[in-house]
């Protein structure tokens, strides 16, 4: 008998998610192939489409390994399958890519650490790539800095005058090559290469020797040398040198904010911290951020003016085969801090960067790949054995959030975020896109790369929004914007108050429906009832949200001069205790801190409320217990006093907190007046300023969970940026627990201001009553 030919099908199939600059043609290819099947897969606009024909069961085989075998940083969201008829083709094919429809149906990788296959490739003395610097694969190296416009192809990216040698192109056309179709790729004959510039000499390259070699000498020298990395500028200096590290700060005029560790091994990262099982992933995985970790105890050979009066260090390993060079050369650890001004956003242009960075710099290490975007390094921490990010950049953005349950509609909303930690967020489809953090729109510059960041991120996705969200401060340099774009686009502006988008955006994260409790705590957001607010519970219903408890309002004098005064907090909470008499405690710091005749026009403002603004803000109340503790009465950046306070309490256990009250009726105002009180006793008495700042700690998680109690809601977020502090998170994460609650935290979207754009997005959906 002749043998039974199985019938042939066809199916067509557009996967979208996560599948492009990841090696997932190259995998579909070698799937296909390996199963003896036809057709072909290319990029489009809309995610990747495959054509397979084959026999029904091999068909089935092949659907079911591409959903599980995929390369490690595949995330398929979507899968559309439509039969086709079969045409009796021969062979697999990678297609040309297309751009059709909807950009915004891609996901957009982030950029990569260097891959472990990579790393040994330049470290391999026979190996072609020996030493080369911007060496990559499918699965590492740059993405989202040098993406163009969509689909993903080199001709599409910051590569593309560069064109491949025959070695390179082989490699890229052959199936079972991890560079198979790697648009980055390059090597030493024809990518990108390093120049040394120096100060003196900054429109062409210094020309005697190796440019790597010559950095590094002017870092053994304790220069400070600015390096074009992936996404923008670092400025680095040896980290053992105290007076190159002081130097760095007086030119950047960043006196006391912590600098940034870049180690050349995790086994040296061990020598100076305490580095945990989950810690260590986090470092050595492809995402390669700065994490926290808590300072070793002993002697150290790093400059103690690094991260002066903090008990944690920001340390990241190598992220590039530059950085692995330069570090394994110089073999100690360099501070590696963003390649900016201080308050301004990261240089990404060479020319821009000699200029701009020219009074901080001695040396610059450039190359000729031009960077597209922006992209800091990111920031994270472990709470609760979970990582958050802090800074959402590099290795994380842009980040996608899907919307499940959600029916797609034509609606696109733009979210221009807050003023502080600024990013920005897109809504199309089912999901948002976080946008890559920008920064403080206090500086002019970084005004204009929010604006330059709207028009990129609208241009790469292809999308015209059909309404705005943004913060309810209508001074907000953001706000200002959103109108200005609404008029032009003749399109809606919603405000989304900032507390509330705050709690939408840990709803969103973690799926979360209403009803549910949100603690928002921060610094200063803009209530509806033109107060400042910042130490709220607010319970989040379906259609909108309750302030059901919040902070007893204390006054401001100065108004926003007190977040960089912590003293003016401080005296406003004894204002709010005594009164007048308060200028009479000349034994308390706050008071001492100002001249008799400062002291006088200040009583008068409090008197008399004049630019005295009354704030239920916990941010506020952190500064000013750290102001009465004397650990900080002016600070130079934002967050610094309220570091100090946890930085006091980390090594303390107290079993019981210092008293307070809640009223009797919604919302709950909580008086933190008695606490105050005690602390002042207490100080006077002589406890210790780490008993103190332990039991402050230990009272804001027992009034979290007093007022957990009296609204009974069991799923309960904890967001804003006073939850940055990890001691206050884990604490309260754990008495919540303990207390039959469950208790939600920040991870992938940052607590801070830096998410609130995802907050905005869900308000504004809320706002045009879809479902969410």
């Amino acid at each position: 008998m002749m043998p039974v030919t199985p019938s042939l099908c066809r199916s067509h199939l557009t996967v979208r998610g996560t599948v492009q600059g990841v090696g997932f043609r190259p995998f579909v290819y070698q799937l296909a192939t390996e199963l003896g099947l036809a057709g072909g897969v290319k990029n489009t606009s809309q995610g990747v489409v495959i054509e397979i024909e084959g026999p029904e069961q091999t068909l089935q085989i092949f659907f079911q390994k591409l959903q599980q075998d995929v390369p490690p940083h595949v995330v398929i969201r979507a899968l559309e399958q439509q039969d086709l008829p079969a045409q009796g083709v021969i062979g697999f094919h990678i297609w040309p890519s297309e751009a059709v429809g909807k950009a915004t149906e891609t996901q957009i990788l982030p950029d990569l650490a260097t891959c472990a296959e990579c790393l040994q490739d330049i470290l391999s003395p026979d190996n072609r790539r020996h030493h080369y610097s911007f060496t990559n694969c499918t699965h590492c190296g740059p993405r989202f800095s040098i993406i163009r416009i969509l689909p993903y192809d080199r001709c599409h990216t910051t590569m593309a005058n560069f064109t491949m040698c025959a070695d390179c192109q082989a490699e890229y056309t052959q199936p079972d090559n991890r560079r198979f179709h790697a648009q980055p790729n390059a090597c030493a004959v024809c990518g990108p290469h390093l120049e040394f510039w120096i100060k003196e000499q900054q429109k062409g390259p210094q020309q005697s020797g190796n440019p790597l070699h010559l950095a590094i000498a002017m870092l053994r020298r304790g220069d400070i040398v600015a390096l074009k990395g992936l996404g923008g500028f670092q400025l680095l200096v040896d980290a053992q040198n105290h007076s190159a590290v002081d130097r760095l700060r007086q030119r950047k005029e960043r006196p006391d904010k912590p600098l940034a560790l870049m180690y050349p091994t995790l086994e040296q990262v061990h020598q100076d911290c305490k580095v945990s099982a989950d810690a260590a992933k986090l470092l050595s995985s492809a995402q390669a951020p700065i994490v926290l970790l808590p300072k070793r105890l002993g002697s150290s050979s790093l400059a103690n003016n690094i991260a002066p009066k903090m008990d944690r260090l920001g340390v990241m390993l190598p992220t590039t085969p530059l950085h692995h060079l330069l570090l394994q050369t110089l073999t100690s650890p360099v501070v590696a801090t963003s390649g900016n001004l201080s308050g301004e956003p990261i240089c990404i242009a060479k020319q821009d960067a000699c200029q701009r960075l020219a009074p901080v710099a001695d040396g610059f290490l450039v190359h000729n790949r031009p960077i597209q975007r922006p992209v800091d390094d990111s920031v994270v921490q472990l709470i609760h054995d979970k990582c958050q990010v802090l800074r959402h950049g590099r290795g994380y953005a842009p980040q996608v959030i899907s919307l499940s349950g959600l029916v797609a509609s034509d609606t696109r909303i733009l979210a221009l975020g807050a003023h502080l930690k600024n990013a920005i967020a897109l809504f199309s489809g089912d999901h948002i896109v976080l946008s890559q953090y920008i920064g403080d729109l206090d500086a002019p510059r970084t005004l204009e790369r929010l604006k330059h960041t709207v028009t990129d991120i609208l241009s790469l996705y292809t999308c015209q929004p059909t309404a705005i969200a943004c913060d309810l401060h209508p001074d907000y340099g953001s706000t200002r914007l959103a109108h200005t774009l609404a008029e032009q686009w003749a399109v809606p502006v919603i405000s989304v108050q900032h507390h509330y988008a705050h709690v939408l955006a840990g709803m969103a994260e973690h799926s979360l429906g209403a009803p549910i409790l949100g603690v928002a705590w921060d610094g200063m957001g803009y209530g509806p009832d033109q107060t400042v607010w910042g130490g709220e519970f607010l319970q989040i219903t379906t259609s909108g949200f309750e302030r059901v408890a919040h902070l007893l309002p204390f006054p401001l004098p100065g108004g926003e001069l007190c977040s960089r005064e912590p003293r003016r907090s401080a005296l406003g909470l004894l204002y709010g205790c005594y009164g007048d008499v308060a200028f009479e405690r000349d034994d308390l710091v706050p008071v001492q801190e100002f001249s008799a005749s400062q002291r006088t026009v200040l009583q008068q403002m409090l008197t008399n409320k004049i630019n005295t603004p009354m704030a239920s803000s916990m941010g506020r109340l952190f500064d000013g217990v750290a102001a009465l503790l004397n650990l900080h009465r002016v600070v130079s950046f934002e967050g610094q006093a309220a570091l100090a306070l946890e930085f006091a309490a980390a090594e303390t256990m107290v079993q019981r907190g210092y008293p307070f009250i809640i009223s009797s009726t919604v919302p709950y105002i909580i008086d933190w007046r008695p606490m105050v009180r005690k602390i002042i006793h207490d100080q006077g008495q002589g406890v210790a300023t780490t008993v103190v700042a332990a039991k402050f700690h230990r009272t804001l998680v027992e009034i979290v969970t007093a007022i957990a109690k009296l609204i009974n809601n069991s799923n309960i977020i904890l967001t804003g940026g006073c939850f940055q502090n990890k001691l206050l998170s884990e604490q309260t994460i754990q008495h919540l627990q303990i207390t039959g609650f469950t208790p939600h935290w920040h991870q992938r979207v940052p607590p801070n201001d830096g998410g609130i754009a995802v907050g905005q997005i869900i308000g504004a959906l809320r706002h045009l009553s879809m479902s969410v």
